[in-house]
C-alpha cells in the first residue's frame, strides 16, 4: 500500500463507538437528540480515542421498536434532523479521521412502510410480492419465534388483505420477500444511496432471516448467503474501502459461514463470547471463555470479529445451554424486570454492581482478545439503567454530560425527553457525567480514554497478532500471550472476586522482561522456573514482553 493511500483493512485497527442520536445530545432543546448535535460532541470522542462511530437507525420511522422499524429508507427521522444536517455531520466526522457506519435493516419494514400499505390493499400491485403472505399460519413451522415475551407466532392476520404476513420479529414489522427480484434490487439501491451520500459502511441488521424455506429453521439458508456475497461486491465494485458488518446471532460455525471467502461480509459480532466473559466471572472459571474462543477462531485473514460487552439489546442468552441461562439469570437478573425475550437488559457498570476492579478487567479483555473492539455510549462513565422503562429502554437513556438540568443533555423541559435521565442514587447523572469525571484523574472516563490511548499504541499486536491460551493449574487465572512476529504481549486476568496466584510456564522467553504495558514499569526478568504472579481481586496485568537485546522502554 503506498504512502498516503487508504487503509482496506482500516477496520482490524479501529476501536467502535456505538451511538443512538437521539439519546447523544439535543441541539434544538425538544427533548430529542439530533445531528446536529452529535456533530457539536465529536470533539468529545475523538479525544476519547475512538476511530468509527455505529450509528443506530436514524431513517423515517413510527418508532415502535425504536426505529428498527422503518417507514422510508431513504430519508431521516425529522426529529434528529434533515439530510443536510446528516451531511454536515458527515463531513465533521471524517474532517476529524472519524469513520460512521450505520444500520441497515435489511430483513423487515415498518407496518407503516408505504410499501406494505400498498402491498396490503392491493392484491394485484407488484408491491404484494414484497412480503411473504399465507392462508394458513402453519408454513415454515420449523422456525423459532425470537421475541418469546411478546409473539405467539411467526405469522400475523392482516385483515385488511385478508391473508397471514410472516415476521421474524415483531408483529408490526412485515419480513421483505427476498425471493423476489424486485426487493433484492430495491436494497441494492439503499446501500448504493446512503454509501454515495458518504457513510464508510453498515452494520447489517439480523442478517441470518432473509429467505424462507419449508422444511427448514429459516435462518442461515445458502440463498441468505448468496445475497449477502451480492451486496458485498456491489460494495467493494463501488465503494472500495466500506465495511460490512454482520448482525449474527447465532453459534459460531454458523456465524463463521458469514465471512464467506473473504467475499461476504467483513465483519460479524462475537455474540457467543459476550455471554461467556460474564459467566467466567461469576464462576471464577476461565473455560467458558477459552471454549469460545478457540471456536470462533481462525477467520479469514481480512476479516475481523467484532466484541462487546455490552450494546442497546439485552444482554442476548440465544447461544448458550438452558442451564446457562439459569445460571446467569440467577447470577445477574434476580429481578424480573431486569430479563427481557432471553435476555438480560442491564448496563455495564449495574450488572457488574458499579465494581471498579471489575469494570476494569472487563475492559482490559475487550481490547485484548481477538476482534475490534466496540464500546457503547455512556458505558465509559460507568452510566446505570432504568429497568422500569419498558421494552429495551432502559439502557437507552440520554447521555450524561454534566451536572445540570438533564444532564446536560438537553435545555428542555425535563417531561418532555424522550427518557428520563438517570437518577437512581448509585448512579446519580449528577456524578456520573464527563464534566465531573474529566475534572477527576481517577475517574473511568479518564481511566478508559487513557486504556484506548495504550491499545492504539499496542495495534500493531492486538489488531492483526495471534492468540495463545496458557494452561495454567489455576482456572481462576485466564492467561494468553498475542503475539505478532517478534512482538509479544503477555495478558494475565483474575476471574475471582478474592487475591490468588499463578505461575505460568514461558520457557521460550527466558532472559525476556515483562515491561507492564499501562505505566511502562519493568519486572523481574523471565528464567527457567514458571513465572510467579500474584493478583489482587479482579486484576489484570498486560505485559509487553522485551527481549534480552532490546534497548529498555
Amino acid at each position: 500500500m503506498s504512502a498516503g493511500a487508504p487503509d482496506p483493512l482500516w477496520y482490524r485497527k479501529a476501536i467502535f463507538y456505538e451511538v443512538s442520536v437521539k439519546s447523544f445530545f439535543d441541539s434544538n432543546a425538544d427533548g430529542i437528540g439530533d445531528f446536529p448535535g452529535l456533530t457539536q460532541k465529536l470533539e468529545y470522542l475523538v479525544d476519547l480515542g475512538v476511530n468509527c462511530l455505529w450509528l443506530l437507525p436514524f431513517y423515517r420511522s413510527p418508532l415502535k421498536d425504536d426505529g428498527y422499524d422503518i417507514a422510508d429508507y431513504y430519508n431521516i427521522n425529522p426529529d434528529y434532523g434533515t439530510l443536510e444536517d446528516f451531511q454536515t455531520f458527515l463531513h465533521e466526522a471524517h474532517r476529524r479521521g472519524l469513520k460512521v457506519i450505520a444500520d441497515l435493516v435489511m430483513n423487515h419494514v415498518s407496518d407503516q412502510c408505504p410499501w406494505f400499505q400498498e402491498a396490503r390493499v392491493n392484491p394485484k400491485s407488484p408491491k404484494r410480492d414484497w412480503f411473504v403472505w399465507s392462508d394458513t399460519d402453519r408454513k415454515y413451522s420449523g422456525t423459532r419465534v425470537i421475541f418469546l415475551d411478546t409473539e405467539r407466532s411467526n405469522w400475523t392476520w392482516d385483515p385488511v388483505a385478508g391473508q397471514y404476513f410472516w415476521h421474524r420479529f415483531y408483529g408490526h414489522q412485515p419480513d421483505l420477500n427476498y425471493d423476489n427480484p424486485a426487493v433484492r434490487e430495491e436494497m441494492k439501491n439503499v446501500v448504493r444511496f446512503w454509501l454515495k451520500v458518504g457513510l464508510d459502511g453498515f452494520r447489517c441488521d439480523a442478517v441470518p432471516y432473509l429467505f424462507e424455506r419449508e422444511g427448514t429453521s429459516c435462518e442461515n439458508l445458502p440463498e441468505t448467503h448468496a445475497f449477502l456475497k451480492e451486496i458485498r461486491a456491489l460494495v467493494d465494485r463501488e465503494f472500495p474501502g466500506c465495511v460490512l458488518l454482520a448482525e449474527a446471532n447465532q453459534w459460531p460455525s454458523d456465524v463463521k459461514a458469514y465471512f464467506g471467502q473473504e467475499d461476504e461480509f467483513q465483519m460479524a459480532f462475537n455474540f457467543p463470547l459476550m455471554p461467556r466473559i460474564f459467566m467466567a466471572l461469576r464462576k471464577e472459571d476461565r473455560t467458558a471463555v477459552v471454549d469460545i474462543i478457540q471456536q470462533t477462531l481462525p477467520i479469514p485473514k481480512s476479516c475481523a470479529w467484532g466484541i462487546f460487552l455490552r450494546n442497546h439489546d439485552e444482554l442476548t442468552l440465544e447461544m448458550v445451554t438452558d442451564e446457562e441461562r439459569d445460571f446467569m439469570y440467577h447470577e445477574y437478573a434476580r429481578h424480573p424486570k431486569m430479563r427481557l425475550n432471553l435476555g438480560i437488559r442491564r448496563r455495564l457498570a449495574p450488572l457488574v454492581d458499579d465494581d471498579r476492579a471489575t469494570l476494569e478487567m472487563l475492559h482490559g479483555l475487550l481490547f485484548s482478545l481477538p476482534g475490534v473492539p466496540i464500546l457503547y455510549y455512556g458505558d465509559e462513565l460507568g452510566m446505570g439503567d432504568n429497568i422500569y422503562l419498558g421494552d429495551r429502554n432502559g439502557v437507552r437513556t440520554p447521555m450524561q454530560w454534566s451536572p445540570d438540568r438533564n444532564a446536560g443533555f438537553s435545555r428542555a423541559d425535563t417531561e418532555l425527553l424522550y427518557n428520563p435521565v438517570i437518577v437512581n442514587p448509585n448512579f446519580h447523572y449528577e456524578a456520573r457525567n464527563v464534566e465531573a469525571e474529566m475534572r477527576l484523574p481517577t475517574s473511568l472516563l479518564r481511566w478508559v480514554r487513557y486504556l484506548i490511548q495504550v491499545r492504539h499504541e499496542l495495534d500493531p499486536i492486538l489488531g492483526e497478532g495471534e492468540i495463545r491460551f496458557l494452561d495454567l493449574p489455576n482456572r481462576k487465572v485466564l492467561a494468553y500471550l498475542r503475539s505478532r512476529g517478534s512482538e509479544h504481549l503477555l495478558c494475565v486476568y483474575n476471574l475471582s472476586k478474592s487475591p490468588t496466584a499463578a505461575e505460568i510456564s514461558l520457557p521460550e522467553f527466558n532472559g525476556w522482561t515483562p515491561v507492564e504495558a499501562l505505566s511502562g514499569t519493568p519486572f523481574p526478568k523471565i528464567g527457567e522456573l514458571p513465572y510467579f504472579f500474584t493478583l489482587g481481586p479482579h486484576a489484570f496485568f498486560w505485559f509487553r514482553l522485551q527481549g534480552p537485546h532490546e534497548p529498555a522502554g
